[in-house]
């Protein structure tokens, strides 16, 4: 690993030298305070022992306490819950595998309830653990609501993104809101929420289980706090295994390119969504059949848009766009009929392209039956917008996460601007992604704002390079992003997984590198590809 170690101090000494981060010796010493406010905190204990509720009967679970606030490390503290998957083949243990969840704002331990977290010879080896992030879940959540009910009435009135000019100002006030909200029942733990301070609580978890070492496994966001961790405490990582890559420079220090990249990666398969779909015909996709639109209930497809394939397909999903930029769309008559709106339909064209064994045959289904409109079926259009609902409490702490990493204008009435500027498609694509950040413009900055954020270098300055996974089409985290991040990590060996879709790049190939890279700490040769198990709308 020598080779790598004269690369990676050459592209630090680079990297400083060009950046924003002052001299080698500012920046170092930056770090050096990071490292040492955890280093001053006290270990953990973690007391495990079976975790009581039925999903998660199989595992082990602890409170880890850590400091709310790192530069007062004896002061008030925190706890973090976590869960642990006993290695089964103890005499060869080899220590913990760390693995957490995405979003910012998804559960770990949710995860770890919904079956084996990892199998093979990984399960043997490692005890696996994970947790839930400080401000998400079950360690200290934000609350930016007085109840559940308060919670459920302030999403009724929102549209995320806005179809008009009317609800773009409606947006900018619930979004100042919705900050005053978080503000007055969370204040105390809003400045204390960036991934450094995650990854800090991640290396006193590593002490806790006595590893000297940290192996670690993360996607998507979970990839930034790999990132974040590998950049200040790099001489304490033993293996970094990251998928679905975030690019750190962009998400830290230009947000709004990071949105306008995962717009385009949106698009991008959501063009293989449709031509996928087309080739598969309506027997497996249902929103295939264009020669036969049934009846055009809402005037909108024209005779030249219903020659078949995936363009037409585009051209009528645009047209239910454009209808619904106009007002809901009824599906179904009378009392049964179930009133869809534009915000209902843009979450489902992102979010329902993670995954492309249910989420993609349900977005056709979904469409095809607004398609319809008086004559589609308005229990599988609500079945369908129910299961891509958005957990309660996971906005409140993806938003408080994220306006504590990102950076955004301080004006919420920017973001119709911003929005139609950016990305190929800024009606829609972008805006989704864009608006769900708008209230880090109107965000409580703590006083003195963050210190403790880091915006980089990022070079990753361990013996064993990173081993990163990406989708060639992933709708939000980008082939463009990871190569990104592989390019600032510059210790790092990206693996594409090619036909690979969606946002989960666990396929039997990337099983396998994985295994032995965390095992036996072994590389893929550089280059290596993957290809996936099945394709789309496959039978």
């Amino acid at each position: 690993m020598r080779g790598w170690r004269i690369v990676v101090v050459a592209a630090l000494a680079t990297t400083l030298a060009v950046s924003g981060c002052g001299t080698p010796q500012k920046h170092e010493q930056a770090v050096a305070d990071l490292v040492a406010q955890a280093d001053a905190a006290p270990t953990p204990r973690l007391d495990w022992a079976p975790c009581q509720e039925k999903s998660l009967s199989r595992l082990h679970c602890a409170t880890a306490t850590v400091p709310v606030d790192y530069a007062h490390p004896d002061g008030p503290t925190l706890g973090l819950a976590l869960v642990r998957q006993p290695a089964t083949d103890q005499s060869r243990r080899i220590g913990t595998l760390f693995t957490a969840a995405g979003g910012p704002g998804g559960s770990g331990i949710h995860w770890a309830g919904q079956g084996e977290m990892f199998p093979g010879e990984i399960a043997r080896r490692f005890d696996v653990v994970t947790f839930d992030q400080r401000g998400v879940g079950r360690s200290s959540p934000v609350r930016c609501f007085a109840d559940p009910a308060a919670e459920q009435r302030f999403w009724a009135g929102t549209h995320i993104p806005p179809a008009n000019a009317e609800q773009e100002a409606a947006q900018a006030r619930l979004s100042r809101e919705f900050s005053a909200g978080c503000a007055a029942t969370s204040g105390a733990l809003l400045p204390h929420l960036t991934t450094v301070d995650a990854a800090r609580d991640l290396d006193l978890l590593r002490r806790a289980v006595g590893d000297r070492r940290l192996t670690y496994e993360g996607g998507s966001y979970a990839s930034y706090l790999g990132e974040v961790y590998g950049a200040i405490f790099g001489d304490r990582v033993r293996a970094l295994s990251l998928s679905s890559m975030v690019d750190p420079d962009a998400y830290t220090s230009d947000t709004r390119a990071e949105v306008a990249v995962a717009a385009e990666g949106t698009d991008e398969v959501l063009s293989e969504f449709f031509r996928l779909c087309a080739q598969a015909g309506q027997s497996r996709c249902a929103f295939a059949d264009a020669s036969k639109p049934p009846a055009d209930p809402i005037g909108q497809i024209r005779s030249d848009q219903k020659a078949s394939g995936g363009e037409d397909l585009r051209a009528r999903d645009n047209a239910l766009l454009d209808r619904l930029r106009q007002g809901p769309i009824a599906v179904g008559e009378g009392e049964r009929a179930r009133s869809v709106a534009y915000d209902d339909v843009v979450s489902p064209h992102t979010l329902m392209l993670y995954d492309p064994e249910k989420g993609w045959p349900a977005l056709a289904q979904l469409l095809a039956e607004l398609e319809r409109g008086p004559a589609g079926n308005p229990e599988v259009v609500g079945k369908i917008l129910d299961a891509n609902a958005v957990p309660p409490g996971f906005l409140d702490s993806y938003t408080a996460i994220s306006c504590a990493d990102n950076t955004f204008p301080r004006d919420p009435d920017q973001w119709p601007a911003m929005a139609r500027g950016l990305g190929i498609d800024g009606a829609t694509l972008s805006a989704f992604w864009l608006y769900l950040r708008q209230p880090c413009a109107s965000w409580p900055l703590p006083q003195g704002g963050y210190p403790q954020r880091y915006v980089g270098p990022w070079i990753l300055r361990s013996d064993v390079p990173a081993l990163l996974f990406n989708n060639r089409f992933d709708p939000v985290t980008p082939l463009t992003a990871a190569r990104k991040a592989q390019e600032a990590l510059v210790n790092a060996r990206l693996v594409v997984i090619e036909g690979g879709y969606g946002h989960d790049t666990t396929v039997d190939c990337t099983r396998r590198l994985q295994e032995r890279y965390l095992v036996d700490q072994q590389l893929p040769a550089p280059g290596a590809t993957c290809k996936a198990d099945q394709a789309p709308f496959a039978e």
